[in-house]
């Protein structure tokens, strides 16, 4: 949880050789400091040709489509690594055309591989070409810029090097998501990129205000107004009032019980008025919310009372069993089945508990704040998510092998005293 002052201890496992997190950020300096030469940005896009001069690799937009499977077929980790280093080179290209599939390559990398100590080496190096691309590029590219920026500090996870790229991308993100002359497809890419970094990195309680604050700001706009209708219209800034919504959602559960307090009372009363949107993912989006929202308020007080009660569980009801004939089936069938599970939690308290298979391996989601939070790294992380499951369990499961064996090993020495 995010705290007043800035924690001091290193972020895990430092750096490769056993060097401090110094030596790291030193050598990612260095490479971050290569490019200042490099020509500006131009709005016109160079030929292909212009992709062949860093490391031999023509074509990112192959890697783009293809993603690291055509690297597994090549075989080697190095083969991955020579490939990302010429991928982040052309980052830096006067083409837009080949940074964006370039950003694009890079991500889809990120998504399906463990690569933490090639990353940390080179985290100052990504982040200059991100907010370069954030700052210069247009639509596509500031798109692809954000989405990598999220997987950046997935794979940095929580600690100091999150929190710089986060330090230097948020301010960045904020402003691009208030812009209301920017595209609204790249406002809603930096409103889940912005949540999903404040998720991970941020450390200080005044940011994750300021951050929540900023969302608010952008999906409280779809509220029913008391001059209103009873129905909420969707427009075009729908989708970006929605990826706010989520983000909010999502950092809203690692706030004190004091803020997460303050934010019920606020948005109890006022959320409901989206179930009634025209848009059935601002419906299941706001419903899952809603769901999550009873739980925190439960957790904080298990006598929790909500006023509009009847009301409430007289809409989700309908919504749950919803036949109107102009909605599509396929969103009526979606909405039904997130419906009928949304009442559960706010009449019965209760939870259908899901499992996520990956490989051999189980992980039982068995609570709102739990599912919320896979949701939106699956989002980010798409496929990739088994892959990273996957890593992290085998990463416990050794550190609790290991554990075990020094405790073994603990216990020979002890019983060596005694004979």
């Amino acid at each position: 949880m995010p705290k007043n002052k800035k924690r001091n201890t290193p972020h895990r496992g430092g750096s490769a050789g056993g060097g401090g997190s110094g030596a790291a950020a030193a050598t990612a300096a260095t490479a971050g400091g290569q490019h200042r030469n490099v020509q500006p940005f131009s709005d016109e896009d160079a030929s292909i040709e212009t992709m062949s001069h860093c490391s031999g690799y023509s074509d990112p937009s192959s890697f783009a489509e293809d993603g690291p499977e055509v690297l597994d077929e090549e075989g080697t980790q190095e083969d991955l690594e020579y490939k990302l280093k010429g991928l982040i080179d052309l980052t830096l290209d006067k083409s837009a055309k080949t940074r964006q599939a370039a950003l694009e390559g890079i991500k889809n990398a990120l998504s399906s591989k463990m690569l933490y100590e090639f990353i940390l080496e080179r985290r100052m190096t990504l982040t200059d070409s991100i907010e370069r691309c954030l700052k210069k590029g247009k639509s596509d590219e500031q798109r692809a810029a954000a989405a990598l920026a999220s997987v950046l500090c997935i794979q940095l996870g929580p600690g100091i090097e999150s929190e710089e790229i986060l330090k230097t991308l948020g301010p960045i993100l904020k402003k691009i998501i208030c812009d209301g002359a920017a595209s609204i497809q790249v406002r809603q890419t930096c409103a889940t990129c912005f949540g999903v970094c404040s998720f991970i990195a941020t450390d200080d309680i005044t940011e994750l205000y300021s951050t929540l604050e900023c969302l608010e700001n952008i999906f409280t706009k779809s509220y029913l107004k008391e001059k209103d209708t009873t129905v909420v219209c969707s427009t075009p800034n729908t989708v970006l009032h929605i990826s706010s919504l989520l983000a909010w959602t999502l950092l809203l559960t690692i706030c004190p019980i004091n803020e997460v307090k303050k934010k019920l009372e606020m948005h109890f009363h006022k959320l409901p008025s989206l179930l009634s949107c025209d848009d059935v993912n601002m419906r299941i989006a706001a419903g899952e919310s809603l769901a999550l929202l009873f739980e925190l308020a439960r957790g904080i007080e298990s006598d929790f009372f909500y006023e509009d009660m009847e009301s409430l569980t007289q809409m989700l009801r309908a919504l749950a069993t919803d036949g109107n004939k102009h909605r599509a089936k396929v969103d009526k069938r979606k909405q039904r089945s997130v419906f009928r599970d949304v009442l559960r939690a706010v009449e019965e308290r209760d939870f259908p508990t899901e499992t996520v298979k990956f490989g051999p391996e189980r992980m039982y989601i068995d609570c709102w704040v739990k599912k919320h939070t896979y949701d939106t790294f699956k989002e980010v992380l798409g496929s990739g998510m088994q892959y990273h499951l996957q890593h992290l369990y085998n990463s416990a499961a050794f550190k609790a092998r290991t554990k075990a064996r020094s405790k073994c090993r603990d216990k020979r020495a002890d019983v060596g005293e005694f004979f």
